[in-house]
């Protein structure tokens, strides 16, 4: 049901430490935390000295790792309750960052994207963002009729939370919206929707 080779499908290739930057802003979210973690064993202790991270522990809260990153000493460590708490803080902190400054995302794709845009709205090219991929493959969804976005899509089709509509959920994805694009899977013949399969747990 899905499509392979689709140019606008993000890739991510893993947290890599750019030793050369001034500031290193993190994005992180759930088990992404994990990926910061194992990007400390690679890196000198002073790395962390100049990273500032924005933290939501979401589906990993009690797992401690707010304390093993404070354990790293980080200039700063600030912990939100959502992610959209984080993209708050993320576009205020985007908006006075100065040169040789680096983001690093990491988290579920959903959290990616939005940090994504964040990042576009405030200048920075998304080849720039190293970002790793952590945690729920659930997506975002923005449903192509009604233009209504749908959170935490695990099957596919999904149903629209705004339209209704039985939506296939496609590979096609807008950097600049953080979404997936879904498109009515039952237009010709309303009602006869494949069975939704979960393919993005």
């Amino acid at each position: 049901m899905l499509s392979t080779g689709i140019i606008s499908r993000p890739v991510y290739p893993g947290l890599t430490a750019d030793l050369k930057a001034r500031h290193n802003l993190f994005a992180v979210e759930g088990e992404g935390a994990a990926a910061v973690l194992d990007l400390a064993k690679k890196t000198p202790p002073e790395f962390f000295t100049k990273a500032t991270l924005l933290y939501c522990p979401a589906a990993s809260a009690g797992k401690d790792y707010e304390k093993q990153i404070e354990a790293r000493q980080p200039k700063a460590l600030w912990t939100f309750p959502t992610p959209a708490t984080v993209m708050f803080r993320l576009k205020g902190v985007l908006q006075t960052a100065t040169m040789g400054t680096r983001l690093y995302v990491t988290g579920t794709e959903p959290f990616i994207g939005l940090a994504l845009k964040e990042a576009l709205e405030a200048g920075i090219d998304h080849k720039s963002l190293i970002t790793e991929h952590r945690g729920s493959a659930k997506r975002r969804v923005q449903c192509v009729h009604c233009k209504g976005f749908t959170e935490n899509v695990t099957t596919n089709p999904a149903k629209c939370g705004h339209c209704g509509l039985n939506l296939l959920v496609r590979d096609h994805y807008s950097r600049r919206l953080g979404a997936f694009q879904g498109v009515c899977i039952d237009a010709e013949v309303p009602g006869e929707a494949p069975a939704p399969e979960e393919i993005f747990p």
